[in-house]
């Protein structure tokens, strides 16, 4: 069985107080390339951007990683995403510390940003 882990992108950068604010493309790139060299356990990862960060990384495949611009909001991508992999047969796990996005994201495995910034 595959696995895929779907990352709320702005969730993970907004956990870490290092000025992304100030260069949300740049901290979404940041991202992406400790994304590409992380030892997660996941077969696939779906990073999905949002607003500006989307200007940070291209969508579409790199790697074992897949990144998605959300056409609106994040988090509806987010549900999409994981509810897709799932149909797929897939092992899901979300990571996000949005306690509402956790709770919409069942049966899927919800992970912190704190685990996956362990692994970065």
């Amino acid at each position: 069985m595959s696995s895929v882990l779907v990352v709320d992108g702005a969730n993970v950068v907004g956990s870490v107080p290092d000025g992304w604010w100030k260069d949300r493309a740049g901290a979404a790139r940041r991202l992406h390339e400790r994304l590409l060299v992380a030892d997660t356990g996941f077969d696939e990862i779906v990073l999905v951007l949002e607003g500006q960060a989307k200007a940070g990384v291209r969508a579409g495949r790199d790697a074992h990683v897949r990144i998605v611009h959300a056409s609106r909001d994040g988090d509806a991508e987010i549900r999409e995403q994981a509810r897709r992999a799932g149909e797929s047969g897939a092992k899901v796990a979300v990571v996000t510390a949005d306690r509402a996005l956790a709770a919409n994201v069942s049966p899927a495995q919800v992970l912190s940003p704190a685990w996956l910034l362990d692994r970065l």
